[in-house]
């Protein structure tokens, strides 16, 4: 059986095997965010069940396909769907995608999500650049033997996501008018909302916001040395902040309302790059 590393190259070299030129930024769609991908110009998609070892992506607002082209005057990468790890994939699985585009030579990784505001201050609909994260998943990607040729056996996490691209961040959105707020994200596993309860308890520890990803798959970018931005999209208030249920349609609904200044934050960062 091929080990692990093996089937990364593998993924990795049949998607080199389909474009002209490979990428130096990749971007990872969260749900209801997949729009994105149809400004790539000159594409070649790829749909993950073609590409070899690739964990499928089931989640309603998850188009399950890698789209290779142009975007913003850069050669990049488009994730359009992530596996997550509460559909039952491994953490090694679920971040697997991010694995391949550090060994296709990607240096700029840009993930993005939807989340559960927890801040008060927040609105259905803020989009926020993560500063830092608490993992709560329960586990890490980086769990069992280390293979060095991905990266160190106990990589720093002091500056998770890049100062730098924080900035860049900032500027692109002042440029645009875009409100953009800052904020830590919290990352549990799911599937399930948090309860009133957990919400407490996050805001109490200084969490901003909270999802159900992200966070491991900066951990393997930041173990392969690439250099991270993540913004989430605040698609409903969590648990307990507002008086209503939690519906996975209001996130899909909300993530299409804000498209727009999603979509020109990204290119914006992109660019500028």
């Amino acid at each position: 059986m091929s080990s692990y590393y093996d089937q990364v190259r593998e993924a990795a070299d049949f998607i080199r095997g389909r474009v002209a030129q490979v990428p130096d930024v990749a971007v990872v769609l969260g749900s209801g965010l997949g729009d994105l991908a149809t400004r790539v110009a000159g594409a070649v998609t790829l749909p993950y069940t073609d590409i070899p070892n690739w964990p499928p992506s089931g989640v309603v607002g998850h188009a399950g396909q890698l789209v290779v082209g142009d975007l913003a005057g850069r050669r990049v990468a488009v994730l359009a769907g992530r596996a997550h790890y509460y559909e039952g994939h491994s953490l090694l699985r679920s971040t697997f995608g991010v694995r391949v585009m550090g060994l296709l030579g990607v240096k700029t990784l840009v993930l993005t999500n939807a989340a559960g505001g927890i801040n008060t201050a927040f609105e259905s609909g803020a989009l926020m650049v993560i500063d830092d994260h608490i993992n709560l998943v329960g586990t890490n990607p980086l769990i069992g033997p280390n293979d060095e040729r991905f990266g160190p056996r106990f990589p720093d996490m002091t500056e998770a996501y890049s100062k730098r691209l924080r900035a860049l961040a900032d500027r692109v959105a002042t440029e645009r008018g875009i409100r953009l707020a800052h904020g830590v994200y919290a990352a549990l596993h799911g599937p399930s909302y948090e309860t009133p309860a957990e919400i407490r308890f996050l805001r109490t520890i200084g969490a901003d916001a909270v999802g159900m990803s992200t966070a491991p798959e900066t951990i393997v970018a930041r173990h392969m040395g690439l250099e991270v931005l993540a913004i989430s999209c605040i698609t409903n208030m969590a648990a307990g902040v507002l008086d209503a249920p939690l519906d996975h349609h209001e996130v899909m609904e909300t993530a299409r309302r804000v498209k727009d200044q999603f979509i020109g934050l990204v290119e914006g960062a992109i660019a500028a790059l």
